[in-house]
């Protein structure tokens, strides 16, 4: 073939005796093509004659890696290599398991879709399961422990829409997080709410530990508001209990006081990501677009 030629025209030439145009299409679309190392999902990709391209799937009469991410809720693979594994998680599915759910899991589902490699996934961080959004995995224990241990300096942003139109419009939230014994999270004192201001807050007690959130209100109306959050601590349920406890609560979060779910959903989204990579040591960053349904709620 040419020195240089599209990688769908190369995919074509050289699988499809294991594969139809359209399962190499939908190979492509899901990030299960990669080239030197790499998942690329360009059909137009140029391939140079020494390239190394790679289709990720099963043995015939098995499922292939394809069917194992998009099976529903879908999940997207965002980035792959040898150490880490970037995906973007659906609402209403748990990253790992708990006593009663096992299988049903983000967890579970990358590790079947790694049993094809001989490899499997080693957890980083968490999203509840009611939020959608980015996370990354390691794929081998070094790897786990270097992003873990560097974990104060990932950047960690999110999209919510909020009850009600929030005031000023940028601001923080600060306290100390506590935890009863119906595992619902709470400020040991309320958050602070200030614009462009940090207070340190006084009243530590047991186990409850500090907590940082801060918003930018991108759009709104009456009704909602459109924030960016970042979160320079990572605590549990964080962002949800900082908006709940400034009269805001995030939309569809009926736990921490939201009246209404228009989408059936919690509108919390893992939205950008950004981590050191432990091999490489490259800053490496990712970004996903706002969730169906959420700019409607702000129109």
């Amino acid at each position: 073939m040419p020195a240089k030629a599209g990688l769908l025209a190369h995919l074509l030439e050289n699988f499809s005796k294991d594969y139809s145009r359209t399962e190499i299409k939908r190979l492509l679309k899901f990030g299960r093509v990669r080239v030197n190392g790499a998942v690329q999902t360009r059909h137009d990709a140029p391939i140079k004659k020494d390239d190394r391209v790679e289709i990720l799937g099963a043995p015939k009469g098995g499922k292939n890696a394809v069917e194992i991410l998009s099976e529903y809720p879908a999940i997207r693979l965002v980035y792959e290599d040898e150490a880490v594994l970037v995906v973007e998680k659906p609402a209403d599915l748990l990253t790992v398991a708990t006593e009663k759910i096992k299988e049903k899991t983000l967890y579970y589902r990358l590790n079947e879709y790694l049993k094809l490699k001989r490899r499997r996934v080693f957890i980083v961080h968490r999203l509840d399961r009611e939020v959608s959004g980015i996370l990354v995995f390691a794929k081998n224990e070094a790897a786990k422990h270097f992003l873990q241990d560097d974990w104060e300096n990932t950047e960690k942003k999110y999209y919510a829409v909020v009850e009600g139109a929030l005031h000023p419009l940028e601001g923080e939230f600060e306290s100390y997080l506590s935890q009863n014994k119906g595992l619902k999270v709470f400020s040991v004192e309320r958050p602070s709410h200030s614009a462009g201001q940090s207070r340190r807050m006084t009243g530590r007690s047991g186990e409850s530990k500090l907590a940082i959130t801060r918003y930018k209100v991108l759009r709104n109306n009456r009704r909602n508001s459109l924030l960016e959050i970042s979160i320079p601590t990572g605590r549990k349920h964080q962002i949800r209990v900082h908006l709940s406890e400034a009269g805001h609560p995030v939309i569809g979060d009926e736990k921490y006081g939201s009246s209404v779910d228009p989408l059936r959903r919690l509108a919390l989204h893992a939205e950008f990501l950004s981590f050191t990579h432990p091999v490489s040591g490259k800053r490496m960053s990712f970004q996903t677009e706002l969730p169906e349904g959420f700019l409607g709620l702000v129109s």
